[in-house]
């Protein structure tokens, strides 16, 4: 098993963006910030509203989530190009996107995988619950909340393990199910120190850019209103998660680096 230094990561990613933020900002914001700030004002209000404490999705178009799927697609197309920048010194853009693109039918192939995977096991969680609530419905209640956390804690561990999957994409030739192999792999053993690091640039993105949108939230208010001050602070917010997001990528790509062992 190759050893995984976070620290090490970080020392290089701070180097590399330090020297290549003219190529790495533009992609950043044009494929995945911008797409994300769309969908947000695409959102109509009862969905951005809802909660899960609510019995039911409220009743949204079909052209937003037809929306939400593309924007998904652009942001993972943005960070395969982002990757491949990252993985191959000396890449121009237009080869960086060239070849995001020709690997995007991979990465959306596991994504596919994974989320099968993912759908069965609430299935089969829930036809048991199903049936244990025509015998016994105290005890189909108790474990509905046990499989309920157990699909939760099973979606967390599978993406963990899977951090590496982006760079394994870009990096490689490999079809779905031997890129998903070995995606997995790689982090064998190094699952607690990336859980770690994710939470870590979550709770720092979270705290950073929320005072962001509050900050510039207000300004925008002062001068445009509440929609003027609604739009500034997720401007702001997208800023900075897009920063967070630079960072974040290519230290996954630094440690895939380590992973392999070059």
């Amino acid at each position: 098993m190759a050893t995984m230094s976070i620290g090490k990561a970080w020392g290089e990613a701070v180097a590399f963006v330090s020297r290549e933020s003219s190529l790495l900002f533009p992609v950043a914001l044009l494929f995945v910030a911008l797409p994300g700030l769309i969908l947000q004002e695409m959102t109509p209000p009862e969905l951005a509203n809802w909660n899960m404490a609510q019995s039911s999705l409220p009743n949204v178009p079909g052209s937003f989530w037809l929306a939400m799927l593309l924007a998904v697609v652009i942001i993972w197309f943005g960070s395969l190009t982002l990757f491949a920048l990252a993985l191959r010194p000396g890449i121009s853009v237009g080869e960086a996107l060239r070849l995001s693109f020709a690997r995007l039918p991979v990465l959306l192939g596991t994504a596919m995988v994974v989320a099968g995977f993912l759908a069965g096991a609430v299935i089969a969680a829930t036809l048991v619950v199903t049936v244990l609530t025509l015998i016994a419905k105290p005890l189909a209640a108790s474990l509905g909340l046990l499989f309920g956390a157990a699909v939760v804690i099973a979606t967390i561990f599978t993406s963990v393990r899977l951090l590496l999957l982006n760079p394994v994409v870009i990096d490689g030739t490999d079809g779905v199910m031997n890129s998903l192999r070995q995606g997995w792999a790689l982090t064998r053993g190094h699952f607690w120190r990336l859980l770690g690091f994710v939470l870590v640039l979550t709770v720092l993105s979270a705290i950073i850019g929320g005072a962001a949108q509050a900050v510039f939230g207000l300004v925008g208010t002062l001068i445009g209103g509440q929609t003027g001050g609604r739009l500034t602070g997720g401007v702001a917010a997208a800023a900075v998660s897009t920063v967070v997001q630079v960072y974040m990528l290519v230290m996954l790509a630094r440690l895939y680096r380590q992973a392999v062992g070059n």
